[in-house]
């Protein structure tokens, strides 16, 4: 049996609302005051108690061989402090019980936004080169219990994912 793996470099590009669609919404910041939009993160945090949290990250890095989803609630991410951070996504496609490799990409978010990941949305990270982030993560109180979808690469296609920035 074969047990080396590849490392196959992902180019991770600078993120918008336009190349993050596919996967969720990208949220800067408003004026105060302003009325709900379709600008605004479109929640869907109904199927249990919300919980909203701090999580302290250190030394991520860049590599990674399990890829995650929820498909009972959105998830936002954000990071404090105003660190830049990398994340690699795939679309949901409810129907398989693993990401599409061709529909892989990955995305360095700028520490003035946020990250809302529609249900379902394959995810990997937050990886990033700093030695510490805090992040701020909303999801439900018991999406890692529950509703905590991993596919590992390593036991799928002996692969493991470098993000690299985009040339």
């Amino acid at each position: 049996m074969n047990t080396s793996k590849t490392v196959q470099q992902l180019p991770a590009e600078w993120i918008t609302p336009e190349n993050f669609h596919p996967y969720g919404q990208v949220i800067f910041a408003s004026e105060d005051g302003k009325n709900f939009d379709l600008e605004d993160a479109q929640l869907n945090l109904q199927n249990g108690t919300p919980r909203f949290y701090i999580m302290r990250l250190e030394q991520r890095g860049r590599k990674f061989n399990k890829i995650t989803r929820h498909l009972q609630c959105t998830q936002c991410l954000g990071s404090l402090a105003g660190k830049d951070w990398l994340i690699a996504v795939c679309p949901p496609h409810n129907d398989l019980n693993q990401p599409v490799l061709a529909e892989m990409a990955a995305f360095r978010i700028p520490g003035n936004c946020f990250i809302k990941l529609n249900q379902g949305t394959w995810h990997a990270g937050p990886y990033f080169d700093h030695e510490t982030v805090d992040f701020y993560n909303l999801e439900l109180a018991d999406t890692n219990v529950v509703d905590h979808f991993t596919h590992n690469f390593i036991h799928s296609h002996q692969l493991e994912f470098e993000m690299v920035d985009r040339a």
